[in-house]
């Protein structure tokens, strides 16, 4: 099947405050944080806006960017998780482990239920022991991420229900409820937001849906299509999380989280990222080879609150000049010794934010010619 034609409309790109270098809930003094290329994308086939995201760009609403990493207060670099090969960590599977025995047996814990094991403090049948009266258990990530869905529980009344769905991407007042809360309780803004912004910012998107071709047929759980969604955590019929998603043709693309304050000792925005790593493994693994990993966004070195997305391996940031992936730890040297890093060619790096615009039209061009339209 060809692909749906991509249509966009070039801006002229401009710099802005930045709200990460900025003082607490505030923004910088100065506009600090340039664009190397803008556009308005009307429709952006999903092989497209892959090949965008590879090379630095990022959408939000139908307006795409790319980032101007030598001139910026906080250079932002493409990072993407492995999720064939990933392994959670043992705080983040505490983490899930946690959420999943509340679901299931409520705020009550025995005493000798495990911080580590499966969900229900019980080993996997026919796992090995290890050492003398002590079960081992292998955690699986999949397993664990559906352990106390309805949807997936067998015989078993859990304490809770928890339901965790995909939908395409679309306005609904509970949803607007749920964002509007979240800014005001999460990030302090003082004023309302309008549906207007929401549906600018969460809902409206270039994505042209394509069909996702599974060899063996669909499980029910997972999307049909290519394209822009929201995923919803319902916890007793109530909406308390919300994860919009693009999935592409090579990956699962976060583009942003909110939750319910109420629910917040939870860490609903880590066990969202668990969830998201777990959906493109399932995608590949229901037969669709090229679904292989998480992609997180932009990971900022010099922003500390950032630094978040590293803490999930294997990790790979893209090179901002030939966008060759490099693994994560090999980046952070040069991360922390230059303000900006060019990791395919050091010698490039820059210890200070370039001051000329380095834009001229052959760079302009050059945001444009290397993506295949």
């Amino acid at each position: 099947m060809p692909d749906p034609i991509s249509i966009v409309s070039p801006l002229q790109p401009h710099n802005s405050t930045c709200g990460y270098c900025g003082p607490p809930g505030e923004r910088s003094a100065t506009k600090s944080s340039y664009h190397k290329a803008e556009c308005l994308a009307m429709q952006l086939s999903c092989r497209v806006y892959q090949e965008m995201i590879d090379r630095g760009w990022r959408r939000s609403g139908t307006y795409c960017y790319k980032p101007d990493l030598k001139r910026s207060c906080c250079p932002a670099y493409t990072i993407k998780l492995d999720a064939l090969q990933f392994k959670p960590s043992k705080s983040q599977r505490k983490l899930l482990n946690r959420w999943n025995r509340f679901v299931i047996h409520g705020e009550r814990r025995s005493a000798d239920d495990p911080m580590e094991g499966d969900s229900k403090g019980s080993a996997a049948k026919g796992a090995p022991t290890k050492g003398k009266g002590k079960t081992a258990h292998t955690f699986d990530l999949i397993n664990e991420i559906h352990a106390s869905e309805i949807g997936f529980l067998a015989d078993e009344t859990p304490a809770h229900r928890i339901e965790v769905t995909l939908e395409p991407a679309s306005f609904s007042d509970e949803k607007f409820a749920l964002y509007n809360s979240y800014q005001q309780e999460i990030h302090h803004e003082s004023h309302e937001k309008q549906p207007s912004g929401f549906k600018r910012f969460l809902v409206e998107n270039p994505l042209a849906t394509q069909p996702i071709d599974y060899p063996s047929g669909r499980p029910e759980h997972l999307p049909p299509n290519y394209g822009a969604y929201h995923q919803l955590y319902r916890l007793d019929g109530k909406l308390i999380g919300m994860g919009v998603i693009d999935i592409l043709p090579n990956c699962v693309s976060s583009v942003y989280f909110m939750y319910d304050k109420e629910w917040e000792k939870f860490s609903l925005g880590k066990l969202s990222a668990l969830r998201e790593a777990a959906l493109a493994k399932e995608i590949h693994d229901a037969g669709v080879e090229g679904m292989k990993y998480l992609y997180m966004g932009f990971y900022i070195h010099s922003c500390p609150k950032m630094r978040y997305k590293g803490d999930y391996a294997p990790s790979y940031l893209a090179d901002p000049e030939d966008y060759t992936w490099h693994p994560l730890e090999a980046c952070r040297p040069l991360l922390d010794k230059h303000h900006y890093a060019c990791f395919a060619h050091p010698e490039r790096s820059l210890d200070r934010p370039a001051t000329s615009p380095g834009m001229g039209a052959p760079a302009c061009v050059a945001a444009w010619r290397d993506i295949a339209w």
